[in-house]
Parts: structure tokens; sequence; C-alpha cells
């Protein structure tokens, strides 16, 4: 995977991945919205809002155990005046009700009035109209009561008791629009100081993400319940709403919409649709009291001087949750309550115009980065650089929102280019699995699968086309074959080939050999190519003598058979001729057919050697420059030959053993007779040199014992013929 050559069917798979997770990233799939959510909310769980308890915001909780104490729920609206009048007395900033009073309240002669009805109302009859108790009560202070917007065309929005002024644009444009309000009794919504919807947004998982402050209904804007309580704390009367127009271009672009809500003194910041991004703190019983102290004479209330209270439920009967990110059971107006700590605290969550174009800039360049360094480095590397890519992109998510708020989704562009990741690991896999795929069909035949597989793992060792580089090339070719093949049947033939060339092969393959071709009967191989070999003539020798073993062993087997029609089995011989030298290797051939093989003026030496081998009477013959690479070996030196087209001669060698023969004491002593022959020869004492050759031929071993023969008949030649004064020690080869 460490090159480029693949990379032109890499990049179209990428490319389609990448615009997939283009398209994930850009749209409003729930997969994206999730992914975003998911990082967002462990934050919150991380580092909650902080809650200070100077906080001007506390909460009246009618709770399980106020329940217990007052009655059975829906509590007459004379208790809701109690509260109230008791929260006036404290001299609150303005007191909240979350509770939903758009239903006249029931008599006390009702199937389902209270059994401790007279204990709710503090032992009085309860004939008077308690909604107007309420409403009188709630007059004479700063109340805001609850309504709740619907998509239905049911009921009428209260008249409004705040204006709106607008600068840029018309709010209506942006922000949700519903069709009807389900309001508090008009009783009550004129004597309240302010009216606000209690509507809640939850995301697809109903998880409380981000809140609406503004609304319309049939074309009017709404406040919501907290910024009402927040304008009629301050005693305001008017909101100032300013609208934003489009700014930039593609991603980058800001979005148009609403910008800011001011009321009073406090200013918010919102997103383009009027909400806020909700940022809840842990739960603090500090936050409130339990309702019932507030019938208490003896509760002090004095802490509660210039606070914002809300008045709500958090008995489990009641049902008033929501779900945050923090809690999946809040109650309803704790939320509330929050949400108007986190705007009076001044404590924001936002998600600029300009994250998504940042976060798809950033999967882009992660994405590219892995698209042009994983044909060039490990999968392994290429996962540590993702790895700590993506740890520096959720650093600075965390960074971001735990010190300004800021939220960044680290999570889309990490497995975005993590899908590009993946991508290219499968691409480049199933590329490896062809490219060994094919490394196997064209070596497989002519290297051992040890090779084969360092190829397969390392394909840049392999440089097809053509490579100049130092081969030891063998040749080996039977005795006498047409004499042989005429014994035989062509299927006999096929079979007697098969079997000989099989172990012969063998021991090439296990010597680290490629074979190049099979001619008939003989065999080209070479070492040193495909892979590098810095032992290749030593390779090249230990096989030229393990085939010579295989051989014994095959005329063996054969000579062990039964005879058919009386016929025996010849025993065969081979001549094998090695040379070292610089050869061009590759890929040779046409664009229809081609073959892994080795040429040059090398190649011919060694086919020359292998055809002299019979004429020298051994099987095995080296020229000097594989000598020199292996000279551990029992080599005895033939002569000095002049091959056909040269004009040096060069000495070659006959294969008499291994290494350990090689230093034996008996082919010392043939070594030093052997010595003395080529001296007497060169210096043409021919009659001496046949002599001390017949006397070598009995220390030689069988495989070089020819050899003697050989010399016995040429000094025998040369003594009776003479020679001219110009006359060489040297043997011309003029041709196979």
């Amino acid at each position: 995977m460490r090159n480029w050559k693949g990379l032109r069917t890499y990049l179209p798979i990428v490319a389609g991945a990448y615009v997939l997770m283009l398209f994930v990233n850009t749209s409003s799939m729930p997969l994206h919205a999730n992914l975003e959510n998911l990082v967002f909310d462990e934050y919150q769980r991380l580092r909650p809002r902080p809650y200070a308890l100077d906080q001007p915001v506390r909460i009246v909780d009618i709770d399980d155990e106020s329940i217990k104490r007052i009655g059975q729920w829906p509590w007459p609206r004379r208790r809701m005046a109690t509260i109230a009048d008791a929260l006036a007395k404290a001299n609150v900033a303005a007191i909240g009700f979350t509770v939903l009073f758009s239903e006249k309240e029931r008599s006390i002669g009702s199937p389902v009035a209270s059994a401790d009805s007279e204990v709710a109302t503090g032992g009085a009859a309860a004939t008077d109209d308690g909604d107007a108790a309420f409403a009188s009560a709630i007059t004479d202070h700063r109340v805001v009561l609850g309504s709740i917007l619907s998509e239905k065309n049911i009921g009428n929005a209260p008249p409004s008791k705040v204006g709106f002024a607008t600068i840029g644009g018309d709010p209506v444009e942006y922000v949700a629009r519903f069709a009807g309000e389900l309001s508090p009794l008009p009783v009550l919504a004129d004597s309240a100081s302010g009216v606000g919807f209690l509507n809640w947004t939850p995301d697809a998982d109903r998880v409380i993400r981000s809140v609406p402050l503004l609304s319309s209904v049939k074309g009017q804007l709404q406040p919501s319940f907290v910024l009402e309580a927040l304008r009629v704390a301050q005693a305001a009367s008017t909101y100032v709403v300013k609208c934003l127009a489009a700014e930039g271009h593609g991603e980058l672009a800001a979005a148009a919409g609403v910008g800011e809500i001011r009321v009073g003194d406090v200013t918010v910041e919102t997103q383009p649709r009027g909400d806020i991004r909700a940022y809840f703190a842990a739960a603090d019983p500090r936050r409130s009291i339990p309702a019932w102290k507030v019938f208490e004479p003896s509760t002090d209330l004095s802490d509660l001087e210039g606070k914002i209270i809300l008045v709500g439920a958090s008995a489990s009967l009641l049902s008033d949750v929501v779900a945050t990110p923090l809690n999946p059971s809040t109650p309803g107006v704790e939320a509330e309550a929050q949400l108007l700590e986190q705007i009076l605290s001044g404590t924001s969550l936002r998600r600029p115009d300009w994250a998504p174009g940042a976060e798809l800039l950033s999967a882009a360049t992660l994405s590219l980065a892995f698209v042009f360094t994983m044909p060039i480095i490990s999968a392994v590397w290429s996962a540590l650089f993702g790895a700590i890519a993506s740890a520096i992109l959720f650093g600075v998510s965390w960074f971001a929102f735990s010190r300004n708020g800021i939220l960044l989704d680290p999570v889309v562009p990490s497995l975005s280019s993590g899908m590009v990741f993946l991508t290219g690991i499968l691409s480049l896999y199933s590329q490896k699995r062809h490219q060994v795929t094919e490394i196997r069909s064209a070596f497989g035949r002519y290297v051992s699968p040890a090779v084969v597989s360092q190829l397969a793992e390392h394909p840049e060792k392999l440089r097809l086309g053509g490579l100049q580089r130092p081969l030891t090339l063998m040749f080996c070719d039977l005795r006498s074959f047409t004499t042989i093949s005429e014994g035989f049947s062509a299927i006999e033939l096929t079979h007697f080939l098969n079997e000989y060339l099989t172990p012969m092969t063998t021991v090439i393959l296990d010597q680290n050999g490629t074979v190049d071709k099979y001619m008939g009967d003989a065999i080209m191989s070479f070492w040193n190519a495909p892979l590098d070999d810095p032992d290749h003539a030593v390779h090249a020798v230990r096989a030229a003598l393990e085939m010579r073993e295989a051989l014994v062993e095959f005329n063996r087997a054969w000579a062990g058979r039964p005879r058919e029609n009386g016929r025996a089995y010849p025993v065969v011989k081979f001549g094998v001729g090695l040379n070292t030298g610089e050869c061009c290797v590759g890929n040779l051939g046409s664009h229809q057919r081609f073959d892994y093989s080795a040429i040059g003026d090398e190649v011919n030496v060694a086919s020359r050697l292998e055809g002299a081998s019979k004429m020298f009477g051994v099987d095995v013959v080296a020229s000097v420059s594989t000598r020199d690479e292996a000279p551990n070996f029992a080599w005895l030196e033939i002569d000095q030959v002049l091959l056909k087209g040269k004009t040096r001669p060069v000495a070659i060698f006959a294969l008499a053993g291994n290494a350990n023969y090689a230093v034996s004491v008996g082919f010392r002593a043939l070594v030093e007779t052997h010595e003395a022959i080529l001296s007497a020869y060169r210096a043409r004492e021919f009659s001496q040199a046949q002599s001390l050759a017949a006397e070598a031929a009995s220390l030689a071993p069988e495989e070089v014992k020819g050899l003697y023969g050989y010399y016995v008949e040429r000094f025998k030649q040369l003594s009776v013929s003479g020679v001219e004064p110009s006359w060489r020690p040297m043997i011309a080869l003029t041709e196979k």
C-alpha cells in the first residue's frame, strides 16, 4: 500500500464515500442530528451550568408532600390566591404560575370535588366564585400565567399586554407558527400582568434542547412564559426584537432570522427562529421550597424578596415533567426556572452560523489527508494519524464548549473522515488482494511459495519491465534425451518427464531459485530475482548438488519398477552449466503474452557451459565468476576456455562436491595431483600430464572421474600430434 499506483482506483471510491459524507454532514438527517446531540448532551453532563444560590429565581414546588398536606389536586383557586398573596407580602419581583387555568373551577358539590375541600378552603364553605377570588388576588400583584399554543384552531389569544418593537425584518417570518392558543380564563388573563406560552419543542428523542422565546398565533407575536416573567419582574412594557439579514454565501453564510430580544435591561441573543439553546444545571434543593410551607404562618419568606418565583408541580401524579440532557424526568417548573437562570446569568450555548462550514472544512481536510497519505504510509500509521486528528477535534470542541459555550460538532467530521479511511482501507485491501493474486499467478510457477509470499507481502520489491542486475544462471539438460525418448510412447514420455522435472524444480525453488522456462527436458533457472539474494551463487551451487542427489534417487526409483515387455529403463544423466554475471531480467515478451525471464550474454555462457559438461565428462560445470562467488565448495579447474564470440579465455570449473568434501583429506590429495596435471599441461609436458591424470582418476569421486578420462585422451592426442610454438593452453568452444 506504499505506492501511488492504485490511487486512480482508490480515488473514485473515496470520492463516492466523501459525497455521502457531505450529504450526511449538511443535511437534517436524523443520523446527523442524533450524533450532534449525543456529543453536546454529554458535554452538559460533564460540565453542567453552575448553579449560584444568589440567582434571583426560586420555585414554589407543589410536591408530593404538599399534595398530602393540603389535599388532592386540583387545589381550589382560593388556595392559589393564598399563594399569590403570601408571595406578594414577601415583596417578590414577579410570580409565575406554570399551572394552566384554562377551565373554570369545579364546584365543591362536583363528583370530583376534593374530600378535603373544607380543609382546602381553610374551613370556609366554597360557595364563592374561586376564579373571581383568584383574579382579584392577582390583579394587585405582578403575576404571569401560562398558555399552550396549538397547531389546531382552538381558543383565542388573550389581549396582548405588551408591545413589540422590531428592528430589521418581521419576526413572524422566522418564529414557529401556531393556529390556536389554549389560554387562561378571560377573567384571569385580564387580571394577570402577563401571559406567556409554556410550550416546549423537544427533539425527535423527546429531549428538550432548544426552547422558543417567541412564537406567532395567527400572525400575532406571543412571548414565552419565561420571557413574560422576565418582563413583568422588570415592569417593562415592550419587547425589542432585532432581526438579522443573511450575510455571506454557502455554509459560512449567517442565517437570516431573529438575532436578539431585548426586554427591559436584559438582552437575549437567540437562534434564527427566536429560540435559545438550553444549558441546564444540576438539580439543587436550594432552588425550591415546598408549597405547603407558603401556607404556614410561621414560614419566613423574606429571602424571596426581589426574586422571580415560579409556582409549579413536581408531584409524581401530576406528570408535569420534561426530558433534558441531564435528567429524563425534570419537573416542568424547574426547567422553566433554569431557563430564567440561564438568561439572567448571561450564560449561553451558541451554535454559530459558521460552525457547519468549519466542521465541513475540517472533515474535508482530514479526509483529503487520508486520501493522499494512505497510499504511501501503512494502515496502522494512518489509523494513528486519524486517532490523533479526532482527539484534536474533540479537544477543540470541548475547549469551545467549556470556555465559550460554543457548540462545535467533532463527531461528524471524525466519522466522515473515518468513512473515507474505512473506504480507503477496503479499497486498498481489495487492491492488495488483487495484486497478491496477480503476483501468485505470475510467479507461482517460477519461484518457491516462500518467495511468492514475500513478493505478495512486499510488492514494492518487485520491479517489472526489465532490470539490469547480477544473476547466477543455471541450465540443466538430460544426456542423450533423443535416444531415451525413442524407448517411450508419448504418454510414457510425458509421465517420465513429469517425474523427472518435479524433483528438479522442487530443489531449485527450495534454494530460492526462479524457474525461467522448461525446454523439453531442459530447465533454465536463475537466482537473485525477483527478490534480492546476496548468496545467489551459493544457493545455485547447492541446488546443483541437491539435483545431483535427486537424480540418483530418480534413477533408483525407475530402476526398481517392473519391466514392461522385457525392456529395462535407462539410467539417465544430466549436465548442468552455472554462470554468474549481469543480465536483464523482467517481464519480457509482447502485450499479448509475456514471461518473467532473463536475457543477456551471461545467459548464453551458462547454456554453453552446460553443453560443454558432456565433453569434459562431468555433470556440473561453472564459470570462474560463479566459483569466486561460492569459493567454499570442492572446485576443480578444468581449463581456460574461449567461448564463441569472445576474445579472452576464462577459467571453468567442475563441481566435485560440497563444502565438507572441500576440506577433506581426500580432496586435498586430489587437488594437489590436479594442480600438478595443469602445471605439466601448461608447460607442454603432455606425457607427464597424461600419467598424472591416470593417477588422479583413482582419487576422484565418481562425479568428476570422467574429467581425467578426458584429460588422458586430450594429452595423448597433444603428445602425438605436437603443438605449434604459438599454441596456448586453452580450449575454444565453438558451439553449444
